[in-house]
């Protein structure tokens, strides 16, 4: 039984690491974090990318580990944890979609501009709330997988943010990020029903 369990833990499927992906993706949302990036850069003239990404890795990486330990101890289920993620992932495809602000990037600064990336931009509320969500719906390769694509995305797009900025248009930002909130909001009504219906037995 315990090989079985093991075996679906670490069983790849395409699925659940696009959805885990685009779910993760958007509640980063590198996109909508440029104007931050380049005002960091403005201050700073340079990022240390590199660890902006390894840290930001482990620290996305740990939590989805140590998150249902940490719950544990608060005595909260993971179904319950769900549908409080459910409600987080609907507020801010309300964010992306109707442009309503719900969140404000109010993490210390302190002169350090590997900080503010990792923490809360990267690594924030919302994406701890997403991967115990996500970690009660797919398994936990695909998971990772996801952390580790969308850890790439950010390298890469810090990396080479004044290209981005030159060449690619606001527009298509602008359409991508409504895009993603809609995907967004999608995820929060299936982390609702499942996990609505748990609760409810």
């Amino acid at each position: 039984m315990t090989v079985e369990i093991l075996y679906n833990q670490l069983s790849f499927r395409l699925s659940e690491f696009l959805s885990a992906f685009l779910v993760l993706f958007a509640v980063i949302d590198i996109l909508g974090s440029l104007p931050i990036i380049d005002d960091i850069l403005q201050r700073r003239k340079s990022i240390p990318v590199f660890k902006v990404s390894f840290y930001s890795f482990l620290v996305l990486v740990g939590f989805l580990f140590l998150g249902q330990g940490i719950l544990a101890v608060f005595s909260v289920d993971a179904s319950s944890f769900a549908v409080a993620g459910g409600f987080v992932l609907l507020l801010l495809s309300f964010d992306m979609i109707f442009g309503i602000r719900v969140f404000k990037n109010d993490g210390p600064d302190n002169g350090q501009s590997i900080v503010p990336l990792i923490f809360p931009l990267i690594a924030g509320a919302g994406s701890f709330t997403t991967l115990l969500s996500l970690r009660t719906e797919f398994n936990i390769l695909n998971i990772i997988l996801a952390i580790s694509a969308n850890i790439v995305l950010v390298h890469l797009t810090i990396r080479y943010f004044g290209w981005i900025k030159g060449h690619v248009p606001g527009t298509v930002i602008y359409i991508t990020r409504k895009f993603l909130g809609i995907i967004m909001l999608a995820m929060a009504v299936r982390l609702f029903a499942v996990n609505l219906s748990l609760l409810m037995k």
